[in-house]
């Protein structure tokens, strides 16, 4: 099945208020031939805010999904794409930050949803309590401010009881709010952090772009034995025998991909083309 046939001259509708389109349009009209138009007036927000004023709505995908939903149900189109993103400490390293970005489509005339992503550690997010200009000040230079937007909290507002001053751009701007803040703050202190909206935030942006080239790929995966686009992973089985021993270890032996459309099912061994795992990965080597 040629992909590009079951998306050409199509229009699809991309549910964000905060320009993904900036990198997400091009591969689409370039990769599969389709137009991209973005609602007006569309509020994302209500869907869940990185500020967590408004907590997230369902998981990354459900919130994604109900976003494509929404702007197909305003958009009168049958075709749509949503993006999501999360921060927070790296599974395995939790000093560090990563961020995982996906890119939804939503199809209803042809019954299909794929999702692309991406796993980085490429990420600013980051954030900090301050009681001084000089603090913020500091805190900004780490962050990659002003390419990067900051954000400024006072209280407890996502409880209600505070204010979020959302993307400082300036370095007057800062200066002044985090100023304004302090005094307006009972404790003295003040929180800031990165503002991670795509359109304040350049490194959050290219991870975004490459969920939707990741989604450019699955769509084009498509299944032996029904040609349907979106044959992915559904499921990994570990147990790569250990270099030394042969005992299994808690790597990847084998990647199960399954068609959405037909089910049919087959299992990839050695995925990463290693056929044992180094004895430092194993628990009886290694204990």
């Amino acid at each position: 099945m040629n992909q590009m046939s079951l998306f050409n001259n199509r229009v699809g509708v991309l549910a964000t208020m905060h320009k993904k389109e900036r990198v997400i349009a091009p591969i689409l009209a370039k990769e599969l031939g389709i137009q991209v138009i973005v609602p007006t007036n569309f509020d994302t927000d209500v869907f869940g805010t990185f500020t967590r004023e408004v907590k997230r709505m369902g998981t990354q995908i459900e919130a994604a999904r109900f976003k494509a939903e929404k702007a197909i149900a305003i958009s009168g189109e049958t075709l749509a794409f949503a993006s999501e993103g999360s921060f927070g400490p790296h599974p395995l390293i939790p000093y560090l930050s990563a961020n995982r970005e996906i890119v939804l489509l939503l199809d209803k005339a042809k019954n299909i949803e794929i999702v692309g992503e991406v796993f980085s550690t490429e990420t600013n997010h980051n954030h900090q309590s301050v009681s001084s200009v000089e603090e913020a000040y500091e805190f900004a230079q780490k962050v990659g401010f002003p390419e990067h937007a900051l954000v400024v909290i006072i209280g407890d507002a996502q409880a209600g009881k505070g204010e979020i001053i959302k993307g400082i751009t300036a370095e007057a701007e800062l200066v002044d709010t985090v100023k304004t803040s302090l005094k307006k703050s009972a404790d003295g202190k003040v929180h800031i952090e990165t503002d991670m909206r795509a359109m304040y935030n350049p490194t959050r942006m290219k991870n975004i772009e490459k969920a939707t080239l990741d989604l450019i790929e699955k769509i084009n995966q498509t299944c032996p034995d029904c040609a349907w686009p979106g044959f992915d992973a559904i499921a990994n089985k570990k147990g790569l025998p250990c270099e030394l021993c042969h005992l299994p270890t808690h790597l990847t032996l084998a990647v199960i991909y399954q068609c959405k459309k037909c089910g049919y099912t087959v299992e990839k061994i050695f995925p990463n083309g290693r056929e044992t795992a180094d004895p430092s990965q194993c628990q009886y080597c290694n204990p």
